[in-house]
């Protein structure tokens, strides 16, 4: 009998999971496999690298979905604990990963950027996800040994000096800068949740606010004196494509613009799912970092708020798991995964809605990449192992207090 017992609670712990947040995983993952198709079978049915197959992108995400979340399941019955020894592994490993794009025959370059590794026989990968998932077991790990002195502003950036000189590598390296700003701002609220105060961040955040507002009216007075020019660089051009967007609407502003007349002419409910006409030929590359502004124009401002609200709820329950962690560690590793998800939402929707200077930015189970789906849903497996085993404590507990109460009276 008690080993029935066992077996059906061993059972119970495998299947059990947290469904609300697998139902709001999946409700992304299916959306966002409709509106990849959507918006690329177009451009894969007149491009002969997609071998003019209007599925090809939609089979490929698919498979590459199919394999996550199957990541997922499998990562969800894993010990979280048990990734605390790969945390200086990870370090190592991203720093390894990044030189490696350095090594002829292996860094892919595409349009200047040289972000993939190339594996002969097998494919490419993007560098960038397996590092944000290293970077957040090795910055959970970090902040957890020092939870307990991390109570001045000396400690706090220490702990942020490994994340620091990784997010520099990348920079420098791959010539991804808004890779680099999540993975170090990833580490930044992960330790900012453990700070216990608050006005350091205020002055910080008031000085930051000051010093970019600076930056763009010195960069407004140069465009009204008719001082810019190429010499500002790839990066200060898309900063000043993004306040002067006109100047610039057949370069660097082109695809911001194109984003916007497709969100303008989405209207209330779009013009119906497949009827965009900004994919056909006018927005690069539309399944990709642009995808919102096809939603935009097919769904409407009401697809659009679905999709926003979906993704509200998954950072709530991300971080109600955070909430309910047994311990410091499995609290910022949830946290960890709600800042990757959080970062990538908001600056994707603010460069697509113009609120932002144009970066590379994908919206999390939407832009096509099999890489980044792969290793979002791992991530999203060790949320879901930290709230089982939370889960779990908290009835053994009550259990035991039943029998307790139980053998008490029958004393």
């Amino acid at each position: 009998m008690a080993n029935k017992k066992k077996k059906r609670r061993v059972l119970s712990y495998l299947f059990s999971y947290d469904m609300n947040l697998i139902v709001a995983v999946l409700f992304l993952i299916v959306f966002g496999l409709v509106m990849i198709y959507s918006a690329s079978y177009y451009t894969a049915s007149m491009s002969d690298a997609f071998r003019h197959d209007p599925t090809y992108l939609l089979m490929s995400q698919l498979k590459y979905s199919i394999v996550g979340i199957a990541v997922m399941l499998v990562i969800a019955n894993v010990d979280y604990h048990f990734w605390r020894h790969f945390a200086m592994l990870g370090l190592v490993a991203s720093i390894v990963l990044i030189l490696l794009l350095l090594v002829p025959g292996l860094g892919v370059t595409v349009k200047g950027a040289t972000r993939w590794i190339r594996i002969p026989g097998i494919g490419q990968f993007q560098v960038a996800e397996p590092v944000k998932v290293a970077m957040i077991l090795f910055s959970a790990t970090l902040i957890g040994n020092y939870s307990s002195r991390l109570n001045n502003m000396k400690t706090f950036i220490t702990v942020l000096i490994p994340t620091a000189v990784v997010s520099v590598l990348i920079l420098k390296i791959s010539n991804n800068m808004s890779t680099a700003t999540i993975v170090l701002g990833i580490s930044f609220l992960m330790a900012f949740m453990v700070y216990p105060k608050y006005w350091p961040f205020v002055l910080l955040g008031g000085a930051g606010a000051t010093g970019i507002g600076a930056l763009i009216f010195y960069l407004k007075r140069k465009l009204a004196s008719g001082e810019a020019g190429s010499g500002s660089g790839f990066r200060g051009a898309r900063i000043l494509a993004w306040l002067d967007p006109y100047s610039y609407e057949s370069d660097k502003a082109y695809q911001s613009l194109q984003a916007l007349y497709a969100i303008g002419s989405g209207g209330l409910f779009g013009k119906g799912l497949g009827n965009s006409i900004q994919k056909l030929g006018r927005i690069p590359e539309p399944y990709n970092d642009m995808i919102f502004s096809i939603i935009c124009e097919e769904l409407g401002i009401f697809g659009a708020g679905l999709i926003i609200l979906m993704f509200i709820y998954l950072l709530y329950r991300l971080y109600s798991v955070a909430q309910e962690a047994e311990d410091v560690f499995g609290r910022l590793l949830a946290i960890g995964v709600f800042s990757h998800v959080a970062l990538q939402v908001v600056l994707n929707l603010m460069v697509v809605t113009s609120l932002f200077p144009t970066t590379g930015v994908t919206l999390p189970f939407f832009s096509y990449g099999g890489t980044a789906s792969v290793f979002l849903l791992f991530e999203i497996g060790m949320v879901l192992n930290v709230e089982k085993q939370s889960r779990f404590k908290k009835e053994k507990e009550l259990r035991e207090a039943r029998e307790h109460e139980r053998a008490y009276e029958g004393y």
